[in-house]
């Protein structure tokens, strides 16, 4: 969505209430108490009314704004910012740019967002042919222990990222070969060992696929519980050819991330993650604010 086009659909407080109830009438309403989906609305209270048991549900109520004393105009504000760029935004910028006092709040609300973010796109599984591979994304450390760590693999500087992608061999009426992309998942993990591997992939992919990856001792058991495992020793032309958007994916990721936030805890790498992968995944979309707005409903 251009900002033009944001600035003359949401205005005001009113016309963000309303596009947001619209939102939330299309999506359905559970009740809390009983889990009832039917309920009708009080025009004159601003809230949904179960038709079973009578229990009100606001408007925020089950949703990321759910107790938060900001606007709705402010939360759309956030909810545009956050999908109007494809590298990110960290929260020093956004606080600077909707003109909030407290940094921490604007910092909370954005990682509520990603969470949402990595939820939806867990209701996705990979399928057809799958590249698989593994990454390694620096994260914050504390300056006192800095110097005694070690490098390389195993390192406390570097966090242990799964990355998967959909990758369909394609070749057109010349006869040239290439690779489309679908979905991608990266998903942080405590160590590289076969059995967290595998509990990843099951999650992750169906079993009647074909999975491409190099020639690591985690990948042993793949074989066991999809089609078709195809490895191949792990070479630049591996890389290129054989496991090309992984590596694509990889490092955009570490570009956006260095480049924006610089240092990650490693306790919120993995919504970062979320939030690059929501909107790879989503980069044909024409409005990803509305998709976002579906996410946090």
């Amino acid at each position: 969505m251009r900002i033009l086009d944001y600035i003359t659909r949401f205005s005001n407080e009113e016309s963000c209430k309303d596009y947001f109830y619209r939102i939330r009438l299309k999506q359905g309403v559970i009740c809390k108490r009983c889990n009832s989906e039917k309920h009708y609305w009080l025009s004159n209270r601003a809230q949904f009314e179960c038709s079973k048991c009578k229990f009100r549900t606001t408007l925020r109520s089950g949703t990321v704004m759910e107790n938060s004393r900001l606007s709705f105009q402010t939360w759309f504000l956030i909810f545009f910012l956050m999908t109007n760029t494809k590298k990110g935004l960290s929260a020093r910028e956004m606080q600077r740019q909707i003109g909030h006092k407290r940094y921490t709040t604007i910092w909370a609300i954005m990682h509520r967002i990603r969470e949402k973010m990595g939820k939806r796109d867990e209701k996705y599984i990979l399928k057809d042919m799958i590249e698989f591979d593994e990454a390694y994304i620096e994260k914050a450390v504390p300056e006192s222990i800095k110097s005694n760590l070690k490098r390389g693999k195993g390192s406390p500087r570097q966090a242990n990222v799964v990355v998967i992608a959909e990758s369909i061999p394609l070749e057109d009426k010349k006869g040239k070969k290439s690779r489309f992309c679908g979905y991608f998942k990266m998903k942080v993990i405590p160590n590289g060992k076969a059995e967290t591997i595998d509990q990843i992939l099951k999650q992750s992919i169906e079993e009647k696929t074909i999975v491409f990856t190099d020639k690591s001792t985690s990948y042993v058991n793949i074989s066991d519980y999809v089609e078709v495992h195809i490895t191949e020793k792990s070479s630049p032309q591996t890389t290129k050819e054989t496991l090309q958007w992984v590596h694509i994916a990889i490092s955009n990721a570490k570009r956006t991330l260095l480049g924006i936030y610089h240092k990650i805890n490693g306790k919120y790498l993995q919504n970062y993650l979320d939030e690059f992968i929501y909107k790879l995944n989503r980069r044909y979309f024409y409005s990803l604010f509305d998709r976002l707005l579906i996410a946090v409903v």
